[in-house]
């Protein structure tokens, strides 16, 4: 016969007087705070509790360790959301609206949606009334860009943050199931040429594997749509211009050459040749984006999943009404944007710009690119999306369909500023190409979109004043 343990009951009955205690501290709390309203509705909030264990807390506030302004730490990700704010150490913050699908609202994973491009997307999208939920790890985005993203949509249920890694593929299934998503924009990738040829690890893994657990999520949970962030630097190095979408993406010198087709072969009883368009990228970055396009088409063909992979050319420019620009870190300042570069040297934070590459096949020799402003760059994507249809593929390459080259390009951004930026001349960088720029007729017939920003002084002139008056980023405005 077994004997009830009066210690186990004494522990248990101390345990209900324990919580009863806390509970009318916390009402009495409540009740003297000033922002305590009564109706507050009941919400539920996964967090820690001073590093506790994941817990589930009922009531109109929940109290939570103070670890960042509407930062709730969770068991894989920390969730930012402009639906919460701490005060005090009370959170007020309506019921997840994010987890359940809603008629008449389309809810949107933004993929590095702290960077300069995902930002851009993300800031479009909420003006457009969709629902976003930002990922990002902020190894090369800006928790400052999601505070302004925060500040000009706060109410409930426009927006939330969630600190992960994609390259965790337990982290990135766990916002899958919490989240009901409608459709995924994927941005988040490292992104400069340069520091590929340096480490090209660090790009397939980014950019390639982290593709894949993006695919597999979506699988897992149903979620069928899928806007694809990919790059010119896909086609290598084309003998002919400008790049159509039809542009067969570098020759490969795979045994042997014929008409620039690469010939594959096997022996069975005879030998039997097998003519094959290919697509070689000449740097990693370009190679690891073309693997993850691979895995999407691959994917694609047995599901009814919409996809949309826009190829875009370079990026530049910022928000016109000047909320959002772009900060990459001092420390990538190296391998960064020439406009980050242009205007680094306007400021006086280099002693100068570096152009690397004087001897290329071009008018003036330096290199010939197709300079995309980010808000046309948004809007290819947002009208995308729009026209994604299950079951169908869509390839666009976005541009101006302009070459300028890297000496135009330094010109206008001297005039944009108004300072006489000192000039290096350097050796090639490598991975470089001589000359790229696109044929905008696909995606203007299709997707009815035309770059609206091609006055690239104007671009730059426009991106100026947002450094001007974020001199350190984000950090601070001067």
């Amino acid at each position: 016969m077994e004997y009830p343990d009066p210690k186990r009951k004494s522990n248990f009955v101390g345990k209900i007087l324990m919580a009863a205690s806390l509970t009318a501290l916390c009402i009495i709390m409540l009740k003297q705070s000033p922002n305590f309203n009564t109706r507050s509705r009941l919400v539920l909030i996964r967090g820690y509790i001073s590093g506790a264990s994941p817990a589930i807390i009922a009531g109109p506030f929940a109290i939570v360790r103070k670890i960042h302004p509407c930062m709730l730490s969770l068991p894989a990700a920390g969730l930012v959301s402009s639906n919460c704010s701490l005060d005090g150490g009370f959170v007020p913050c309506p019921s997840n609206v994010f987890s359940e699908h809603e008629e008449g609202v389309i809810h949107v994973l933004v993929t590095g949606g702290a960077g300069y491009i995902g930002s851009h997307a993300a800031l479009r999208l909420l003006k457009e009334s969709y629902r976003v939920t930002i990922v990002d790890n902020l190894s090369r985005g800006n928790m400052g860009a999601v505070k302004v993203l925060q500040k000009l949509f706060p109410e409930p249920g426009q927006l939330q943050f969630v600190y992960a890694d994609l390259g965790d593929l337990k982290a990135v299934n766990k916002i899958f199931s919490e989240n009901a998503f409608d459709a995924v924009m994927h941005f988040a990738a490292v992104a400069y040429v340069g520091e590929s040829t340096l480490d090209p690890l660090k790009y397939y893994h980014n950019i390639t594997s982290n593709t894949l657990v993006i695919l597999e999520s979506m699988a897992a949970h149903d979620v069928r749509t899928l806007i694809y962030s990919s790059t010119c630097a896909t086609y290598g190095e084309p003998e002919k211009m400008p790049i159509t979408e039809e542009t067969p993406q570098a020759s490969c010198k795979l045994g042997f050459m014929l008409n620039h087709f690469a010939i594959f072969f096997y022996i069975t009883r005879q030998l039997t040749f097998v003519l094959e368009p290919t697509q070689v990228p000449i740097n990693p970055y370009g190679k690891a984006k073309k693997m993850a396009e691979d895995i999407i088409l691959d994917y694609s063909k047995n599901s009814d999943m919409a996809v949309m992979i826009l190829r875009y050319f370079n990026v530049i420019g910022s928000d016109p009404e000047g909320r959002l620009g772009e900060a990459p870190r001092p420390e990538l300042r190296e391998h960064g944007r020439i406009s980050g570069a242009c205007f680094d040297a306007a400021r006086g934070v280099i002693p100068g710009l570096k152009v690397k590459g004087t001897d290329y096949k071009t008018h003036d020799g330096t290199c010939i690119r197709d300079y995309i402003d980010v808000t046309d760059l948004v809007d290819a994507h947002v009208k995308a999306l729009k026209k994604a249809k299950p079951g169908e593929v869509g390839i666009y390459n976005v541009g101006t369909g302009r070459g300028r080259s890297v000496k135009e390009f330094v010109e206008a951004c001297k005039k944009a500023t108004g300072v006489e930026i000192k000039v290096d001349y350097l050796a090639r960088r490598p991975g470089d190409y001589a000359e790229v720029f696109s044929d905008p007729t696909k995606i203007r017939r299709e997707l009815n979109w035309t770059a609206q920003f091609t006055d690239l002084q104007e671009s730059l002139q426009i991106a100026w004043r947002w450094q001007k008056a974020h001199r350190d980023g984000y950090a601070a405005a001067s």
